[in-house]
């Protein structure tokens, strides 16, 4: 017994020094870019109201949520965006408590166990989005927009991080399935436009378009990764490959189409689809970048990492590649006017990618002005691949000038327990 103890030790220190080397691996499919879909990120009036936004965007914000709103009497403004900025990061599993807890400490068996029952079983996914937003200008029916967009998204797989925290039992198989990586990150112009068809009393039609020219910055996919390896007895065997694409830069196109109703003086339906139609063409230093890793002959007496991974890996330049921005479908319905404000919106991604889900979210949102210049917002949104999130943040209305403010915490009102973070501030004039 002491003997097949003294196995087992021998293979769980062999274990550690193969989670050791699985995880360098890993760190080459971590995404060195940032972006893709991350429109309204920086609208912090939206975001401090969850998001739920379609049926209540005007000016310059509408184009971000409904470019048919500037076609509606009461939705066109005249006014300039100063800055507008958003950041958000996000994951399925763990809390700013859990990242506190285990950050730098030593992790005992409870500890570990405690980590992985906390992740499901598609593995730890976590994603990071910002946008930026700079002297956009509206001029009643028609916007002209800037806009800076970024998302990254990768899931490690719940092998991956069971092989890194205990090692590899004895006939057990690692897997590379369900891991992947994106990341995309480019500037759009936006030019909309919005009309009313139909007008009769308080009662309008509205459709509306925004057609964006798009500059690619830089895009980086895992476009293929499989491989497995297995614990025997005797050692290790398996082998696995990864192969990334890249680029620095290209060009495209994207046109969001959408109507608006309003159905009286107090509330507005909209629907609109972002990126109905779109396209980028990346062929600025395109590349694809190749890793090969084999185990040969490793036993757990020959568990020095340099002699364990026969690897191979190798960078070439590729033609130039084409990517479409997700299209994302919004429903929404909202009151107007009076002090108390509300909307409750429908999201609905047809792909999931860096930046966006297949799964439905649902977001509802409330602004109150009890006092003319300072509107309260708070917010909630669940489902669309994330976490639910509570929102809010004060706004500062001086007629002329204004400033929003926004958090949103991915949990509940306890920070501590929150999977993610979103902060949001923008400043404009409207003349």
């Amino acid at each position: 017994m002491n003997e097949n103890c003294h196995c087992h030790i021998q293979h769980s220190s062999a274990g550690a020094k193969f989670g050791t080397a699985i995880a360098l691996l890993l760190l080459l499919i971590a995404p060195a870019t940032n972006t893709a879909h991350a429109y309204g990120l920086s609208a912090a009036r939206a975001v401090a109201m969850g998001g739920a936004y379609t049926g209540l965007a005007k000016g310059v914000y509408a184009p971000l949520y409904n470019p048919a709103n500037i076609g509606l009497r009461g939705h066109r403004q005249i006014g300039i965006e100063i800055i507008g900025a958003g950041v958000r990061i996000n994951n399925n599993s763990l809390t700013l408590n859990d990242y506190n807890d285990y950050t730098g400490s030593l992790l005992t068996e409870a500890d570990k166990t405690d980590i992985l029952n906390k992740i499901p079983i598609e593995g730890l996914k976590i994603s990071a989005d910002a946008e930026a937003s700079a002297l956009s200008v509206s001029l009643g029916s028609v916007v002209f927009a800037f806009n800076g967009l970024a998302a990254t998204e990768a899931n490690l797989g719940k092998d991956a991080l069971r092989l890194i925290l205990n090692g590899n039992d004895f006939n057990e198989t690692f897997s590379l399935d369900g891991m992947y990586s994106e990341a995309v990150a480019y500037a759009t112009f936006g030019v909309s436009y919005g009309i009313a068809l139909i007008s009769v009393g308080s009662r309008q039609l509205a459709i509306g378009a925004t057609a964006k020219y798009v500059r690619g910055i830089a895009y980086e996919e895992v476009s293929e990764i499989g491989g497995s390896a297995t614990t025997l007895i005797t050692g290790f065997e398996g082998e696995g490959n990864i192969a990334i694409r890249t680029a620095t830069g290209g060009s495209g196109y994207g046109l969001d189409v959408g109507a608006a109703l309003r159905l009286s003086n107090n509330y507005t339906v909209g629907l609109t689809f972002n990126n109905l139609f779109s396209h980028i063409n990346w062929n600025d230093e395109t590349e694809e970048h190749g890793y090969y890793f084999r185990f040969d002959s490793a036993t757990a007496d020959n568990m020095d990492i340099d002699s364990l991974l026969i690897s191979e890996d190798y960078s070439r330049g590729i033609d130039a590649f084409s990517t479409t921005m997700p299209t994302i479908m919004r429903l929404g319905i909202a009151n107007t006017s009076g002090k108390l404000l509300w909307a409750v919106d429908w999201e609905q991604g047809f792909r999931p990618g860096a930046g966006t889900s297949s799964k439905p979210r649902i977001a509802a949102g409330a602004e109150y002005r009890a006092f003319a210049f300072l509107p309260v917002r708070a917010g909630y949104a669940m489902g669309g691949g994330k976490t639910a999130a509570i929102s809010g943040g004060p706004g500062f209305d001086f007629g002329m000038f204004y400033m929003d403010f926004a958090i949103s915490n991915h949990s509940s009102f306890n920070f501590s327990n929150s999977k993610g973070l979103h902060f949001a501030f923008s400043a404009g004039l409207r003349l």
